[in-house]
C-alpha cells in the first residue's frame, strides 16, 4: 500500500530571544512517519512536545528547516502558499478550539460550505449544507445558528462538517475532544470513526488524551521534546510499552477497571527547556530507570517487535523493575 502522507527527517526551528541575542529553538527534531489511506495515526505527548507544530508543518502552515513532507506523491514543503491551495482540498484541518475556530459572524450553514466558495467549487450549497449537517448528526435547523448558540459538542460537529466538506483524503485533527465533557467526547470519537469508514478518510490525530488514541488510532507515535521515542501499532504499545516515557504516560491514564489498574510511574522534575536540551538521552533527567550511558549517549531508534523505540534499555515485562509510586 502506498502511503498517502510521508514525513521524513522533519525539523522545525524557531528563532527566539531578544533581537541581539537570538538563538535557534528546535521544536521538531528529525521525525519520520507515514499515514496510509483509510488509517488513523496518532501523535501523543505532553503539552509542548511538538505535536501541533508538527501537524502545522505537515499542512504547510509552518515552514520547516529540514526534511520533507510528501502528500499524495507531491512534496508539500517546497510549495508556495498559492501552489499549496489546491492540495488543501484533499488535506483538511480541524483546529483545537471547537468554538473559537469558527467565525462568530457567520451562520453554521455558511461555515460548513465555506470551502466551496474558497476553492470555487460549483455546488448547490443548500443541498451541501443539508448533506454535511446530516453526516455529522445535526439537523437543518442548525444552519441558521451562530457559533455562540452552539454547545461545545455541536461546535465540534460543525468543525468536522467543515473539514469533510470537499471529501478530503486526509483530515488532521488537533485535540478533537479538547474542552468537551466525557460523554460528548465519546460521541465525537464515534462520529470520526464512522466517517472514516464511510468516506475512506485517513486521519492524523494530535492529542495528549490516551483514551482518544486507544479508541480511534491504528498506529501511534509518542513525542518528547520534539522527537519520537516510540512508534508502533496502538494495541501493542498500550499492552507492552517499551520506552519509559510511554510507560509513564500509560500508567497515568485512568483505568476504570480496578483489577487492571497499575501503579503510577511518577516522573520527577519538570520537562526540560527546548533551549537547554539534556545531553545523551533527553529523557534521562526524568527517567526512573536511567543509567550512566543514558546521560552521555543519544539513543538510536531501533526495531523492537514491530515498533521503533529510542531507548538504550527498553522495558521488558519480564525484567521491568517495579515503578516508583507517588508518595502517600
Amino acid at each position: 500500500m502506498t502511503a498517502i502522507l510521508e514525513v521524513k527527517d522533519l525539523e522545525v526551528t524557531f528563532r527566539v530571544g531578544p533581537m541581539m541575542r537570538r538563538q535557534d529553538l528546535l521544536g521538531v527534531a528529525g521525525v519520520s512517519f507515514d499515514v496510509n489511506p483509510g488509517e488513523t495515526f496518532a501523535l501523543v505527548g505532553e503539552s509542548g512536545s511538538g505535536k501541533t507544530t508538527l501537524a502545522r508543518a505537515v499542512n504547510g502552515l509552518q515552514p520547516i528547516s529540514a526534511g520533507s513532507v510528501t502528500f499524495q506523491g507531491q512534496r508539500v514543503d517546497t510549495l508556495s502558499v498559492r501552489e499549496m491551495k489546491p492540495l488543501r482540498r484533499d488535506m483538511a484541518m480541524m483546529f483545537q478550539d471547537p468554538v473559537g475556530s469558527l467565525s462568530p459572524r457567520m451562520k453554521v450553514g455558511d461555515l460548513v460550505t465555506e470551502a466551496f466558495r474558497i476553492h470555487r467549487v460549483e455546488a448547490d450549497l443548500q443541498s451541501e449544507t443539508e448533506r454535511l449537517l446530516s453526516l455529522v448528526g445535526l439537523t437543518m435547523d442548525f444552519a441558521e445558528r451562530f457559533p455562540h448558540q452552539l454547545s461545545g459538542g455541536q461546535a465540534r460537529r460543525v468543525g468536522v462538517a467543515r473539514a469533510i466538506a470537499l471529501n478530503p483524503k486526509l483530515v488532521i485533527a488537533d485535540e478533537p475532544t479538547a474542552g468537551l465533557d466525557v460523554s460528548v467526547q465519546g460521541e465525537v470519537l464515534n462520529l470520526l470513526g464512522e466517517l472514516r469508514e464511510r468516506l475512506g478518510l485517513a486521519m492524523l490525530i494530535i492529542t495528549h488524551n490516551l483514551h482518544v488514541v486507544h479508541h480511534v488510532a491504528d498506529r501511534m507515535a509518542v513525542m518528547y521534546l520534539g522527537r519520537f521515542v516510540e512508534t508502533g501499532p496502538t494495541e501493542e504499545v498500550f499492552s507492552a510499552p517499551a520506552h519509559p516515557y510511554t510507560a509513564a504516560l500509560l500508567s497515568a491514564n485512568p483505568e476504570p477497571d480496578p483489577d487492571k489498574a497499575q501503579d503510577r510511574i511518577t516522573l520527577p522534575s519538570e520537562v526540560p527547556s527546548l533551549l537547554a536540551r539534556p545531553a545523551g538521552c533527553e529523557f534521562h533527567t526524568r527517567c526512573p530507570w536511567a543509567k550512566d550511558k543514558c546521560r552521555k549517549v543519544v539513543p538510536e531508534a531501533t526495531a523492537i517487535n514491530g515498533r521503533r523505540v529510542a531507548c538504550h534499555y527498553p522495558l521488558d515485562e519480564g525484567a521491568r523493575p517495579p515503578p516508583k509510586k507517588e508518595p502517600s
